[in-house]
């Protein structure tokens, strides 16, 4: 993938150039409040580096899943506002992403400015599955500008229009922020140093099958957590209650099971669970060995048990991967067994180990504890993009911009 320095080079150099970022800013709002911002944090150095360059920097991102046409709720406008905090200057924001105000606003723009496009799913055409709708806004996008750098990393497994089209249209590079995420992924499915060893948790199995198959033939050890662990229970003969089940997926579970086993991987299951009769923190709640949950109570995080198991499997590890919390962390009597695992993988960091925080739930929960994210390896932006690339799959946000 080409660099933003080879960009550069191309062009001529980036001064008085306008150059469309997609960013990845899709944070989570309590009314207009950031309450994670992480993802605009990280986006920071490729704005900078492009606007000390003398470029016009036009970002572009969504928030939330508008179905195609403006929600006020969904605006960018205050996380353009937490960006210019974070430049320390200040950022235009425009209410429209393609159109006459985005155009004029544009080309007002001076060397070095940077202006914010109102969300890209006001547009249908960013997320169409027709690909001439998706090309037609595409088109608008690029009319914008003179070049396309691709920094969102969250997204790149979509074939969305301002993810894959528009570099299609217009000179492109992989931002600094896709670029560092691409060498975290490569190195741990084509190179982890070892015992390399894989934490999966969150809600549903479905949602990580492929990414199981795939790591059982790379990890050395696999330790399983959170709603997807009573599938594994389930798959091995034991009541699991009210808890999360997806039954159509037990008969998979037990093929992963036999596979792991036959090439000598190591699948973890808690000992121990802390279980509750509805899905409260005011429940109560109790702790039950992990084979004997009753009918009538659900499982909502591991327990003290399965927490000192986690932590010891994690011991010698020169190579953590964890994707998903291991409870209700929300919540915080159900919030134990996330933090283990992140004071674990703290642990790890300092004594040299790479660790990678796979996004999503399991971001935000260190930064709900109050880590820093230097107290990790690295803190992925892309959730879902992290496992697909694990699982092998071809990204098509990446693969445009193999040229």
């Amino acid at each position: 993938m080409r660099t933003i320095q080879q960009l550069a080079d191309e062009l001529g150099g980036l001064a008085g150039k306008t150059v469309l970022v997609r960013s990845d800013l899709n944070v989570p709002l309590d009314g207009a409040t950031i309450t994670d911002d992480g993802r605009i944090r990280a986006s920071v150095p490729t704005i900078v580096a492009l606007a000390e360059a003398g470029a016009r920097t036009v970002v572009c991102a969504h928030l939330g899943r508008p179905k195609g046409t403006p929600e006020p709720k969904y605006s960018l406008a205050p996380v353009a506002a937490r960006l210019g905090e974070l430049l320390g200057r200040a950022v235009i924001f425009v209410e429209e992403t393609v159109g006459p105000k985005a155009a004029a606003a544009i080309s007002g723009m001076a060397d070095g400015d940077v202006l914010v496009l109102e969300n890209l799913r006001f547009n249908p055409g960013e997320t169409a599955k027709s690909d001439e709708d998706r090309a037609e806004f595409a088109g608008q996008l690029a009319s914008l500008a003179d070049a396309f750098v691709s920094d969102g990393f969250g997204v790149v497994h979509r074939a969305q229009a301002s993810v894959y089209d528009v570099a299609r249209l217009l000179p492109h590079a992989a931002g600094g922020l896709v670029a560092s995420e691409v060498d975290v992924m490569r190195r741990l499915r084509e190179d982890p140093e070892r015992p390399y060893v894989v934490i999966l948790g969150g809600a549903k199995i479905s949602d990580k099958l492929g990414v199981i198959e795939s790591l059982i033939t790379v990890a050395d050890r696999l330790l399983i957590g959170g709603g997807m662990v009573f599938t594994f229970l389930a798959a091995q003969g034991h009541e699991v209650g009210k808890s999360l089940l997806e039954e159509d997926q037990v008969e998979t579970v037990r093929g992963y099971l036999a596979s792991a086993q036959e090439q000598g991987v190591e699948i973890v299951l808690p000992t121990d669970i802390v279980v509750a009769d509805s899905f409260s923190a005011e429940a109560a709640h109790e702790v039950v060995p992990a084979d004997s949950i009753p009918a009538d109570q659900m499982g909502l995080d591991i327990g003290p048990e399965s927490e000192k198991l986690f932590v010891d499997k994690l011991a010698d590890a020169q190579t953590i991967f964890w994707n998903g919390p291991m409870g209700a962390f929300e919540m915080e009597p159900f919030a134990s067994g996330t933090k283990a695992v992140a004071a674990a993988l703290v642990a790890r960091t300092a004594d040299g180990a790479m660790t990678v925080v796979g996004g999503g739930d399991s971001a935000a929960a260190v930064r709900d504890f109050g880590y820093a994210d230097s107290d990790f390896g690295h803190i992925s932006t892309g959730g879902g993009a992290s496992l697909e690339y694990l699982e092998g799959k071809e990204l098509p946000g990446l693969a445009v911009l193999e040229d």
